[in-house]
């Protein structure tokens, strides 16, 4: 994913694994629609059909096998664009990396699509030489040809055909080989030639601070060059000594700077890196961000600190783009940095007070009504039996509000925090999405399964709750000291509490559950899409599910009725799960007109709570999009739940944006990290992943009930238990393709490596279980 300031934004994950169970006709449909791009392509309107229709329809035959129907659209869309797909191919010199450049090419992404889907015909047929020459062709004509995945970013064809020829020629192939390094790989230390004379910048000696807590914030620096020698190198207004470092003319000379500025986030060589982006001509605040970032790499923290504090200070409005074009702020990641490395680092004995960043109409994708309204707060001296006092006189607080009647209890105390009670004791999710998947099974072919009925050994037990086995040398084999546990035992080892869980499109194995609650103590959080990817709402996945459609509506009550009446009684619930980020549309149109769709979820609590008062409601939401919009006009909804990937520091605002807009409990509804990471060592991309996940956990406690922060933390979901390797298309391939870039290790999201556990190198699916870092350090956290 490449975006306007900042490939390090937030990120907003559109999600495949909860695809499970649909149809092949409607994951080819999931693949087609959004290959092909807007039907509102600038091309003007003719007789003939234009090449995103042929193309959409190419996917749906192709979807039916209709083997005589597919060919026929795809070769005439071949016959009618082919001309004007290899002007647009010669036009480029090299792969478009922005959506409105990928889409400006429609033409040429269309009829290489047409090939792709004559190819994947042919080899469905078992027609393989023909089906290596389809793709064969794409790799040579076709190279910057791209197609539009629904779950969120674009994939090059040519590399998928690539896979595709690997995968004929070898049907169990390895590990995908990653690039080579863009930039210099060096490791080297930073060493900073101006570290500044303050640590703690005071920057009242320097300049006023006015209207702070206001629209009208700003910071009037009235002594330039003492705020300089306060800061160093790097830190807003000492922007050029750095160009004095003789380190810095050493660098240049040594050509290490080459290459771009996003690149040197991952590259071990932190002095180049450094010096790379102090002279960046990125924004200032997206500047100083990632400036921090290098220097706090580089473990130069109080540096990091100050450099972070800058963005708050001077530039706390700035903002970059994700590639889904929402708006990242930087100025509320940054106080959220100066929090984590803080607590991280208690050494350095400083708190930070009162800081704040709120966007008013910060929830949309217009950042032109945005209202900043700034306080900077203060640091203050910190001390850690003062704390400790603190909070427990907080524990003391009254009780406001009980929501639920039955064993399931939601309170919020007179200072506005909030707790889960189970059985009358506090209960804080400890979950992860369960839904492991037999290598080679995919939902993009039809093949997926559903774990709670699979029994490949054919012992009379489910596979991977009962019969997974922990490969304790990683020879990938089941030797006679490595027993089946099942994944059920792993996960109560780990800590575990809670999976999620959706009623459908597969059939919910309830006996398994009731065993998985009975010998494991493991409850079970219980979801209804409602309308996303079309399911339960009867829209078909062109037009996606309406929410001011009355039959639309009609059946997803009904479905969500269906479950409620089907679960409510059993032990094992905890609670209810409405969507799964829906606001990002995919087959849904709740993005198009998001009050609407917000409304009818309430309406859906309405209904639920109408049959069951004993187990409270939530929503699966995507970040914080249209987050005032969901406070207005969801009153029903007692808990937000949302997916968010933000980095190893946690989620920042997210828990005082809830606060402020809605006032409910919070839990994050997905988190997690891939395990492997573009040149790292797979121990180290491990570890990456483990610290990814302890930032993340540290910040979901940090702002719990009775501490510093929001207090409206009731825990989260982990993302995932187990590697799924369908997600980047082949499904007998561990592929190591960064499909959008975000707040990874390496930069990138691979979706294939989530799992805090993996599966080797595939042979023993669905039974050989790999327990990461990941997984030791939930056990040691949650246990």
């Amino acid at each position: 994913m490449k975006i306007v300031h900042s490939p390090q934004s937030t990120v907003h994950s559109p999600q495949r694994h909860n695809l499970t169970g649909i149809t092949l006709l409607l994951l080819f449909c999931v693949l087609g629609h959004w290959v092909t791009g807007s039907l509102g392509h600038a091309e003007e309107l003719t007789s003939k059909p234009s090449s995103g229709e042929l193309v959409l329809k190419a996917w749906e035959v192709h979807g039916k096998k209709d083997v005589e129907a597919t060919f026929k659209v795809t070769q005439e869309c071949i016959d009618l664009y082919k001309e004007e797909a290899g002007r647009q191919q010669a036009s480029l010199s090299a792969l478009p990396t922005r959506k409105g450049e990928i889409e400006a090419v429609q033409v040429l992404n269309d009829v290489a699509t047409c090939y792709f889907i004559q190819a994947e015909s042919y080899r469905d047929q078992g027609k393989l030489a023909e089906a290596k020459k389809a793709f064969q062709l794409i790799v040579d004509q076709y190279s910057y040809a791209q197609a539009w995945d629904p779950r969120g970013w674009f994939w090059h064809l040519a590399d998928a055909a690539k896979k595709s020829i690997d995968r004929i020629e070898h049907p169990e192939a390895a590990v995908e080989s990653a690039a080579g390094p863009k930039v210099s790989q060096l490791k080297t230390k930073l060493a900073l030639y101006d570290p500044g004379k303050e640590d703690v910048v005071d920057y009242k000696k320097y300049g006023e601070f006015k209207n702070a807590g206001t629209g009208d914030y700003q910071y009037i620096v009235k002594d330039q060059e003492g705020l300089s020698l306060a800061t160093g190198e790097g830190i807003y207004p000492n922007t050029t000594s750095v160009r004095w470092d003789p380190n810095f003319r050493k660098a240049l000379k040594e050509k290490r700077l080459e290459g771009s500025q996003w690149d040197f986030l991952q590259s071990p060589d932190v002095e180049a890196a450094f010096f790379k982006w102090t002279t960046s001509s990125e924004p200032q605040g997206v500047r100083l961000f990632y400036t921090a970032l290098v220097l706090e790499k580089a473990g130069l923290i109080k540096h990091a600190i100050k450099a972070y504090y800058a963005v708050v200070v001077h530039f706390p409005g700035a903002y970059g783009w994700t590639y889904w074009h929402t708006p990242w702020y930087v100025g509320q990641a940054a106080i959220a940095k100066i929090h984590f490395l803080l607590r991280r680092y208690p050494q350095i004995g400083y708190k930070l007070v009162d800081a704040n960043i709120r966007i008013s109409n910060g929830y949309d994708n217009d950042v032109a009504n945005d209202v900043v309204i700034t306080n900077p707060g203060r640091f203050v001296k910190s001390n850690a039996l003062v704390e400790v006092i603190k909070r427990s006189q907080q524990k003391k607080a009254k009780i406001k509000k009980t929501i639920g009647e039955g064993r399931i209890k939601l309170i919020q105390y007179q200072n506005g925090h909030w707790q889960m009670f189970v059985d009358g004791k506090p209960f804080t999710v400890k979950a992860v999405t369960y839904s492991p998947t037999k290598i080679g099974q995919s939902p993009d072919f039809g093949t997926l399964g559903n774990w709670m009925e699979e029994d490949f050994n054919k012992n009379g037990r489910m596979d991977g709750p009962y019969d997974a086995f922990v490969d304790k040398n990683g020879n990938n084999i089941q030797d006679a000291n490595e027993p089946a546990v099942g994944d059920f035992r792993l996960m109560k080892e780990m800590g575990v509490n809670a999976i999620r869980l959706y009623h459908h499109p597969k059939k919910v194995n309830k006996e398994l559950l009731r065993e998985l609650y009975n010998n494991y103590g493991i409850m079970v959080i219980m979801g209804d899409f409602l309308g996303k990817y079309a399911l339960g709402s009867g829209a078909s996945w062109y037009e996606g599910t309406d929410y001011s459609n009355p039959e639309h509506k009609k059946k997803m009550i009904e479905s969500v009725t269906e479950m409620v009446m089907e679960f409510k009684d059993e032990p094992f619930m905890l609670c209810w799960l409405l969507g799964n980020e829906n606001v990002y549309g995919v087959a849904c149109n709740a993005n198009k007109d998001p009050e609407t769709f917000f409304k009818f979820a309430n309406e859906a609590a309405q209904t639920i709570k109408s049959m069951d008062k004993n187990h409270p409601v939530a929503i699966c939401s995507g970040d914080t999009l249209f987050l005032e919009k969901f406070g207005k006009n969801a009153p029903d909804i007692d808990i937000f739940g949302t997916n968010a990937y933000r980095g190893d520091f946690g989620f920042g605002y997210l828990w005082q944006a809830v606060k402020e807009e809605a006032d409910r409990p919070v839990f994050i509804t997905e988190f997690g990290c891939p395990a492997y990471a573009e040149g790292r060592s797979s121990a180290e991309a491990e570890q990456a992943q483990a610290d990814y996940h302890r930032g993340c956990w540290e910040d979901i406690e940090y702002n719990a009930a009775f501490g510093d922060a929001a207090g409206n933390s009731i825990g989260g979901i982990v993302f995932e238990w187990l590697d799924e390797w369908w997600k980047a298309y082949e499904p007998f391939l561990h592929d190591t393709k960064g499909l959008f870039s975000g707040p990874f290790p390496d930069g990138f999201m691979h979706e294939e490596w989530l799992g805090v556990c993996g599966q080797g190198k595939g042979k023993q699916s669905p039974f050989l279980r790999e327990l990461r870092k990941g997984y030791y350090l939930y056990k040691e956290m949650w246990r």
